[in-house]
């Protein structure tokens, strides 16, 4: 096997939208840059996921002169509500003097805007890491890939792909709920409106994107089988009872599922390492936060090594200044969404009564709603 040797300054694990957003803040700055990748190029072109993004999130992306306007739906509405009880509240983008709270955008649309900014000279794709040895003044990553073994130096190895594994640092909370996706045809269509309804099962979210809805809807396993199963008419009727009649369909496309838990990793930074994005935390996917979370680790993380000026990018100090800095939003960003999970995913009728009277004071007190809807949109930095 031929080898191979390089040395960087900052080594990232993986080019997904994370991994790149990272890079291209880093672009331009004092430090060399590879961006490592077990796919080949443009392994993304026929990815079928959605992303809801926030408004911050587009933001930090047309900052780097990587939004893709025409690619994103506009979310100008999100309707709240729970199924079997009272209460719903609306919140909305002209009470905040924006255009849209959110948008929802193909990953391989996000994706191929972030990828066209990025100087193939900086990238390594299809090749896998098979080991990484840390300590001194480099950390040392060995990638195999088409008969090549790459051995790569760098002062720091930003992880920014995958989810957190099984280790001791990892904490794990399994949701026993797996989430249905589809994408359904609404009539009349959706003006923009996105809707999420609690049910006892879980969360059901409908998020506008082209002419369409993308829908997460959130169930036990067992009744996420079922669904799968289902021909196309009962499907759809099976979304028709969840809203009460308040909304119709008349089409629907292929459908997958995948299971739900919170796993985080507690230290997000150790010996000329860092991790980001899924790799940091994985949350359930209600409210949309997850991936905005990951969008503003990068974006904070190339904050933080630009700032630095003593020339090490995997300088300790450095590297605790950062996990310090997004701690805050991290752990907020998890107890929002786990707590919201808990609340509503049971049907108590002591918690139903709450829940209709916390929906509705949401609604009757602009102020808590105000507060809720900026923390979806940026983050802890709403609060600073």
């Amino acid at each position: 096997m031929t080898e191979r040797s390089s040395r960087v300054d900052i080594a990232i694990i993986g080019a997904g939208p994370v991994g790149m957003t990272l890079a291209l803040a880093l672009a331009g700055g004092p430090y060399s840059v590879m961006l490592i990748d077990s796919r080949r190029r443009g392994a993304w072109e026929t990815d079928p996921r959605a992303l809801a993004l926030s408004h911050g999130s587009r933001q930090l992306l047309e900052h780097l002169g990587a939004w893709n306007a025409g690619a994103g739906t506009p979310i100008r509405s999100i309707h709240v509500s729970q199924r079997t009880g009272f209460g719903r509240t609306v919140i909305d983008a002209d009470d905040y003097d924006l255009p849209a709270l959110g948008y929802v955008m193909r990953y391989r649309e996000l994706a191929a805007t972030l990828d066209a900014r990025i100087d193939p000279a900086h990238l390594l794709n299809e090749c896998a890491m098979i080991g990484l040895t840390t300590g001194g003044e480099a950390a040392e990553i060995r990638l195999a890939g088409d008969g090549v073994e790459h051995c790569v130096a760098a002062q720091l190895v930003v992880h920014a792909e995958g989810t957190p594994g099984d280790e001791a640092d990892v904490r794990v909370s399994d949701y026993r709920q797996h989430a249905v996706v589809a994408e359904v045809r609404p009539v009349p269509g959706h003006a923009h409106r996105a809707w999420e309804r609690f049910t006892p099962e879980g969360p059901l979210a409908l998020l506008p994107l082209g002419q369409d809805y993308s829908v997460v809807f959130t169930v036990p396993p067992d009744k996420a089988r079922q669904l799968l199963a289902l021909d196309e008419p009962p499907f759809l009727a099976a979304l028709r009872v969840q809203f009460g009649g308040r909304l119709d369909f008349v089409a629907s496309g292929a459908r997958a599922s995948f299971p739900l838990a919170l796993r985080v990793r507690r230290q997000v930074s150790a010996s000329r390492q860092v991790w980001i994005g899924n790799a940091a935390q994985s949350l359930h996917p209600v409210s949309g936060q997850g991936f905005n979370l990951g969008l503003r680790d990068a974006w904070e993380l190339a904050e933080a090594l630009l700032g630095e000026t003593g020339g090490d990018a995997g300088a300790a100090g450095t590297l605790a200044s950062y996990a310090r800095g997004r701690r805050l939003d991290r752990q907020g960003s998890m107890a929002f969404t786990d707590g919201i999970v808990r609340l509503f995913s049971n049907d108590l009728a002591p918690l139903r009564c709450a829940r209709g009277l916390g929906l509705q004071a949401l609604d009757l007190f602009p102020p808590l709603r105000h507060f809720v809807a900026r923390r979806m949109i940026w983050g802890a930095r709403a609060w600073l």
